[in-house]
């Protein structure tokens, strides 16, 4: 261990901390890239509030920034309104959130909770990052090519994204390199959660984390393939002017398109979808796994039914691929197969509702502590709940078909995805800084972060599935203006910007506690300062190249807290007695 550790500190710095092969700065690599992705998509949507807000108004200050053939007068043009749409989409989800969850906790933290020394194939996993980097690069690029950047929404929906502008064809090419990313990362994990485990870390030892990202790793090495394959096809439709989506006797601008026809854009659907399902528990999963570590740690108690926890999430790796086609029920499938995709879609709901009220139930009782990352973990719960729940009617066609693409879906989706595993996203940096930095963060400054994140999230999407119920259409570049809609409804999207803008200037609090922590913060008295019994606070803080000094044993369960006739409140799996 020695030896290796002065071999990487002999290496010259591109090689250290550029080029690297430690899991640990592959894991910071990915957090701070997914960091910037995360703000940039934010900023795209806040420039669309603007327009749903104060459509056909002039944007202040900046509006002119943004040239005359996107916002001629400062006035947004409804092709840069999809576009910001589509790569807010794009970017929030496969280079913000995923990369996030995933990569840059499951990087860091993974090996270290089961005392690896590293990831399996640590130059595979360098090239993982690599891959996603330059596909963030690609999809940035598609701004400023002739055109703009790809304008299909966020699922590239054919036969339109196969007619569209040149960033449509960069995006495609951004997703491949993003998808192989992926792909490699999900290896990875695999390989080394099932080979590299410590002495005495059996599969029922494992954290909850732990296991959300195996599973989730699963879900990306068996889900991406059939969209990369897509993708190709979709490439080929753009370039070699083949018609794998494209069908016969299509008018564009007034003219027929001269191709050979016989595609089918249902194919694409299908294709996209057949990932797209599994990528909402991408989403998902992992967060579920870091609210459980932060949960078990501040209520000084085991995880109540860890066992249902770890059998669930497996279910939901299982069902998560025949539910798909709930998104397509506007296409007209007959109601045997409409009926089979309904079914499914509400057995799924029980495994995410067992891990949902398991969490509830480990608060009975519990020596419940409050700090800003307890905090993130309590309001994930209502608001994942909340998320889950407005998505049952999604699952029936009856009730998705009026209210498929409105805001209704908008406001259930972000439920999921901001409140839920955003919150998720800064409960597990508050929680994991001290580890990864030997630095605590600001606990006044998190709180000012916490409370108008919570209240403007509430502000922002629920007033949306007050618009999609009256009808109002997500894909309108004036949020209903041009429509009849009720005064009232309309006048929410100017309620809605404000909390998004809102929203971001609480953010600032987080940048400034982050940065500031990173350099000045105050230091760690100890390699565990919130006492928690998994294996990574057995490492030093922050962890050498190669994580621990000795190779850790494992002796017990992960959530070990306040065991009878012990002598402190929390029994590490590393120490042998209690």
């Amino acid at each position: 261990m020695s030896h290796a550790h002065s071999h990487f500190d002999e290496l010259p710095f591109w090689r250290k901390y550029i080029f690297s092969t430690d899991h640990k700065i592959i894991g910071i690599q990915y957090g701070l890239t997914g960091l910037f992705f995360l703000l940039f998509g934010f900023c795209l949507m806040m420039l669309m509030r603007w327009q749903l807000a104060y459509p056909g108004q002039p944007l202040p200050i900046i509006g002119h920034l943004f040239g005359e053939e996107r916002m001629p007068g400062g006035v947004m043009l409804p092709e840069f309104y999809n576009q910001l749409g589509a790569m807010h989409g794009t970017i929030m989800v496969f280079l913000g959130i995923v990369p996030l969850v995933f990569a840059a906790f499951g990087n860091y933290v993974v090996p270290l909770q089961i005392g690896a020394p590293d990831m399996a194939f640590p130059k595979i996993n360098m090239t993982s990052y690599w891959l996603y980097y330059i596909g963030g690069i690609i999809m940035l690029v598609s701004f400023f090519v002739p055109g703009g950047a790809a304008a299909a929404g966020w699922t590239s929906y054919t036969p339109l994204a196969d007619i569209a502008t040149m960033g449509q064809t960069l995006w495609i090419i951004g997703m491949v390199f993003i998808i192989n990313s992926s792909l490699l990362g999900a290896i990875n994990f695999i390989a080394t959660i099932f080979q590299l485990r410590a002495p005495g870390m059996n599969f029922m030892r494992l954290p909850f984390f732990v296991w959300s990202e195996l599973i989730t790793a699963f879900l990306l090495l068996l889900a991406f393939p059939p969209l990369e394959a897509a993708a190709v096809l979709q490439f080929m439709d753009r370039i070699a002017k083949t018609s794998f989506f494209l069908p016969s006797g299509l008018v564009v601008s007034g003219q027929p398109l001269s191709v050979s026809g016989g595609g089918s854009v249902l194919l694409w659907q299908h294709l996209f979808w057949f990932l797209g399902h599994p990528e909402v528990y991408v989403l998902i999963l992992p967060a579920f796994g870091i609210i459980a570590e932060i949960i078990a740690n501040n209520i000084r108690k085991p995880l109540w039914g860890y066992k249902s926890m770890v059998y669930s999430v497996i279910t939901i790796g299982f069902l998560s691929f025949i539910v798909w086609a709930h998104h397509m029920f506007l296409t007209g499938m007959g109601t045997a197969i409409s009926a089979f995709f309904q079914a499914t879609t509400m057995i799924i709901s029980i495994p995410s509702v067992i891990i949902l009220t398991a969490l509830f139930l480990s608060l009975w009782g519990g020596s419940i502590r409050i700090n800003v990352p307890m905090l993130f973990a309590l309001a994930f719960l209502p608001m994942f709940g909340i998320g889950g729940l407005t998505g049952l009617p999604l699952g029936l066609s009856v009730s998705d078909i009026p209210l498929h693409d409105t805001y209704y879906v908008i406001g259930h989706f972000h439920y999921i995805v901001a409140p839920g595993t955003i919150f998720a996203l800064f409960a597990g940096i508050y929680y994991w800084f001290p580890k990864i930095t030997g630095r605590q963060m600001n606990e006044f400054l998190g709180k000012i972060h916490f409370w108008p994140s919570l209240v403007c999230m509430n502000f922002i999407f629920f007033p949306m599935m007050i618009q999609g119920l009256a009808g109002v259409s997500r894909r309108l570049y004036d949020g209903g203006a041009s429509y009849t809609f009720a005064p009232k409804i309309l006048e929410l999207n100017v309620l809605i910007s404000f909390a998004a803008w809102i929203l971001a200037l609480a953010q600032i609090s987080f940048i400034i506690n982050f940065f500031w922590s990173l350099f000045r913060g105050k230091k760690v008295q100890t390699d565990n300062p919130w006492e928690a019994t998994t294996l990574e606070w057995a490492a030093p803080s922050p962890p050498p190249h190669g994580n621990f000094e000795v190779v850790p044993h494992v002796y017990r369960g992960p959530y070990e807290y306040s065991v009878p006739g012990a002598t402190k409140d929390f029994t590490p799996q590393y120490q042998e007695t209690i």
